[in-house]
C-alpha cells in the first residue's frame, strides 16, 4: 500500500525550505534541532521536521532501545504484557490516601516509540469541545478544525462496513499509522451494542468525527497486512536523511544561556550523564512525555525555585507551574463469569496447547485469538446514565472545582452548559477476558479455570489535579508523582456511579444471558452505599493517561508553554507532548498526541520560514 505522508498533507508545503539536503554526520555533536524523547510525539515531530526543514540536521534522543522485533509490542493479543517490564520506566505514585493508601503504577514507554509501543492500541477521539477548549483557554489556532486536519493526516484507516465511509467521518486514508476495526469479535461482545442501545445510546458509525456519543466498534492501530501494532517508529520510514536517531541515551539536563538582548534563556543543547554535550544551533524540543518533560525542565533549573533549591539546583527560570496540573482518567472494572459454552481471551492464560495453536495461526498470518484488541466502546453523558445521578454529580462538580482555576471552570462548563449534551463523561469498554483489579482467580480456588469478560468504566473529566516533581534527595532518579486520586468529591461519586451503571449494562437483557455470576464487585457483597464506596476506594485505577504537567496556557493561568509550545522565560525551548494538554479531553490520548506533534511541527516550521 502506498502511503502519502507529505508536506501538503501536513499543511507544511508552503513552509518547507528549498535548500539542499545537508550531509548530517552520524557522529556529529552539533545539530540544528535536538528532540529529547523518541516516543509517540517525538518521532512524529522528528520526521515531520525533517521533511519541513530538509536543510537542517535533526537529532532525536531516546532513553530506551529500538525493539522492532519484540513480540510483546507487535502482537495485538499480547497488549499489556510489556507493562512493568524492561521497556517500561516503571514509575509509581506516592501512596494515595483516598484510595486506601495504595501506590499506583505509572507505566511509560522506555523504548523507541515510547508509550505508543506499550499502550492497548485504542484509536479514538474526544468531542469537538475537547479540542476547541485549547483555543478558548488562550491558545490561538489550537482547535478542532486544526486538530482533525493533523490527526487524519497521520492515519490510514481500513474501510469497514462497521464504520461510515462518508468523507467527513473523521478518519484518514493516507498516513503512516494504520488503523482498523478488529476482525476478532468474541461472541459475548455481540450483546454489547444492543445492551447500550437499550439505554437510549445510538449506534455511532462515525465516532472519530468529533461526536463520540454512542456505542460503537472502535478502531485499533494495527497493520492490516500482518496484524502487528502500527506505532510511532513508522514515522521514521518517511523522514529525510537529515534525521539521526540515538537510542539507549539519557539526557541529564538542557543547557541554557541568558540572551542579553531578549532577557530570555536560550537552549544551547543537552548534557548527557557522561558529561558529553550535544549542541543545538536552533532549538531544543522536549517530547519526553508528561512525567519526564517537567522533570527535565526542573533538572535544567526551570520550575518552582523552592523545589529546585531543596534539590540543590540553581534556578534559571522561576516557573512554579512546571509539574503542576497533573490530570488523569480514572477507571474501575466490573467482571463477569461467562457461561461454560462461551470461549474467552482467558483461554490464552489457561491452555498451553491452545496458546501454541493460536500463536501458530498468528505467525501464519491467519485469524487468531492473538489478533484481539478491545473494539467495543461507548461514550455517554451523565444525563444518559441517569438524570438524578447527573444532577447530583453536577452539584459535586461545582463543589470540587477550585475557584478561579480556568481548567476546572472548563470542566464545569461541560456539565452545566449546552455542552452537557455532546461532551462525554463516562466511557465503558467491553474487554474480553479478565482485566479486573483483584487478579485472575488463583490456582486451587473455585473460580480458577473460568472465563470472564470485563466492563471497564472510565471517568472522562475528574477534578483532581496533582503534580510531578523531582525528588529532592535524588533529583535525577524517579520523580515524585502525586495524582491525588479520588481527592475530590466529584471523582469518588463519579467512579461509584460508573461501576453501578456497569452492573446495569451487564444485567440488561442483551448481555444477561452470557454470564452466570458477577466476580467483581460481587452481587452478594456490593449493594449498600458503604459497600460501593469501599469497592471504589479499593479498586479504582488509572488508565495510564497522565497529562497537563507542562500546560499550554497563559502564564497567569498556570501555563508552562505558550501557544507556540515555547517554555515561558526561554526563547527556543519547546514542549510538544501530552504534558502540554491544558484540560483533559474525553477519549484516549493517542490520536490527540499525534495531533499535537503535527501542529507543533507546523509552528516550528513557521517560525523558521526563510531562515
Amino acid at each position: 500500500m502506498h502511503l502519502h505522508y507529505s508536506l501538503p498533507a501536513l499543511g507544511l508545503a508552503a513552509l518547507a525550505s528549498s535548500a539542499a539536503v545537508p550531509k548530517c554526520a552520524r557522529d556529529a555533536t552539533a545539530y540544528d534541532f535536538i528532540i529529547v524523547g523518541g516516543g509517540t510525539a517525538g518521532l512524529a515531530v522528528a520526521s515531520g521536521l525533517s521533511l519541513a526543514r530538509p536543510s537542517d540536521c535533526i537529532l532525536v534522543i531516546e532513553a530506551g532501545p529500538a525493539a522492532y522485533d519484540e513480540p510483546g509490542i507487535n502482537i495485538p493479543g499480547r497488549k499489556g504484557s510489556t507493562l512493568g517490564g524492561k521497556y517500561d520506566w516503571n514509575f509509581t505514585t506516592v501512596a494515595q490516601p483516598n484510595a486506601n493508601n495504595r501506590s499506583f503504577s505509572v507505566n511509560r514507554g522506555k523504548v523507541l516509540g515510547g508509550s505508543s509501543a506499550l499502550n492497548l492500541m485504542t484509536w479514538d477521539r474526544g468531542a469537538v469541545a475537547d479540542y476547541d477548549a485549547w483555543e478558548q483557554l488562550g491558545n490561538p489556532g489550537w482547535n478542532w478544525k486544526n486538530f482533525i486536519k493533523a490527526m487524519v493526516a497521520i492515519e490510514t484507516f481500513q474501510r469497514d462496513p462497521r464504520y461510515s465511509n462518508a468523507s467527513d467521518a473523521g478518519v484518514g486514508y493516507a498516513g503512516p499509522i494504520q488503523t482498523l476495526i478488529n476482525r476478532v469479535i468474541p461472541p459475548q461482545q455481540l450483546g454489547f451494542i444492543p445492551a447500550l442501545e437499550s439505554f437510549g445510546l445510538p449506534n455511532n458509525l462515525a465516532s472519530l468525527d468529533g461526536n463520540p456519543i454512542g456505542v460503537m466498534y472502535q478502531p485499533s492501530n494495527i497493520r492490516a497486512s500482518n496484524y502487528t501494532r502500527s506505532y510511532s517508529p513508522t514515522f521514521l520510514n518517511f523522514a529525510g536523511p537529515n534525521l539521526a536517531v540515538m537510542t539507549n541515551t539519557t539526557v541529564s539536563k538542557i543547557n541554557t544561556v541568558l540572551c542579553s538582548t531578549t532577557g530570555l534563556y536560550n537552549a544551547t543543547g543537552v548534557l548527557l550523564p557522561s558529561g558529553q554535550i550535544f549542541t543545538a544551533k536552533k532549538e531544543v524540543i522536549l517530547t519526553a512525555g508528561s512525567i519526564q518533560s517537567p522533570q527535565l525542565l526542573e533538572l535544567s533549573g526551570i520550575g518552582n525555585k523552592t523545589i529546585l533549591a531543596a534539590a540543590g539546583i540553581n534556578s534559571v527560570v522561576d516557573l512554579p507551574s512546571v509539574g503542576e496540573n497533573l490530570q488523569d482518567h480514572l477507571r474501575i472494572q466490573n467482571s463477569y463469569q461467562l457461561k461454560p459454552k462461551y470461549p474467552s481471551f482467558d483461554d490464552l492464560r489457561l491452555n498451553a496447547s491452545y496458546v501454541a495453536e493460536q500463536l501458530a495461526l498468528y505467525n501464519a498470518n491467519k485469524v487468531s485469538e492473538y489478533d484481539y484488541t478491545g473494539s467495543g466502546y461507548a461514550y455517554t453523558t451523565w444525563d444518559q446514565v441517569n438524570k438524578t445521578t447527573s444532577k447530583t454529580l453536577t452539584a459535586l462538580a461545582l463543589a470540587s472545582a477550585e475557584k478561579g482555576n480556568v481548567v476546572d471552570a472548563k470542566k464545569v462548563q461541560y456539565l452545566t452548559t449546552s455542552l452537557n449534551a455532546s461532551v462525554p463523561q463516562y466511557e465503558v469498554i467491553f474487554s474480553d477476558g479478565y482485566t479486573g483489579a483483584a487478579g485472575y482467580p488463583a490456582v486451587n480456588t473455585t473460580r480458577y479455570g473460568q472465563r470472564f469478560f470485563t466492563l471497564i468504566a472510565v471517568i472522562q473529566h475528574p477534578f483532581a489535579r496533582g503534580s510531578i516533581h523531582i525528588n529532592a534527595t535524588n533529583p535525577s532518579g524517579k520523580p515524585v508523582i502525586n495524582p491525588k486520586y479520588l481527592s475530590k468529591p466529584y471523582d469518588l461519586a463519579a467512579v461509584i456511579a460508573a461501576t453501578k451503571f456497569n452492573r446495569q449494562i451487564a444485567q440488561s437483557p442483551a448481555l444477561r444471558d452470557y454470564w452466570i455470576d458477577e466476580y467483581e464487585p460481587g452481587l452478594n457483597t456490593t449493594n449498600t452505599d458503604a459497600e460501593w464506596e469501599a469497592f471504589a476506594r479499593r479498586t479504582t485505577l488509572s488508565i495510564y493517561h497522565p497529562m497537563g504537567t507542562c500546560a499550554m496556557l497563559p502564564r497567569k493561568d498556570g501555563g508552562v508553554v505558550s501557544s507556540e509550545g515555547i517554555v515561558y522565560g526561554t526563547g527556543n525551548l519547546r514542549v510538544f507532548d501530552a504534558s502540554v494538554i491544558p484540560v483533559q479531553p474525553s477519549g484516549h490520548l493517542q490520536t490527540m498526541v499525534y495531533g499535537i506533534a503535527v501542529q507543533g511541527v507546523v509552528r516550528i516550521a513557521e517560525s523558521w520560514k526563510g531562515r
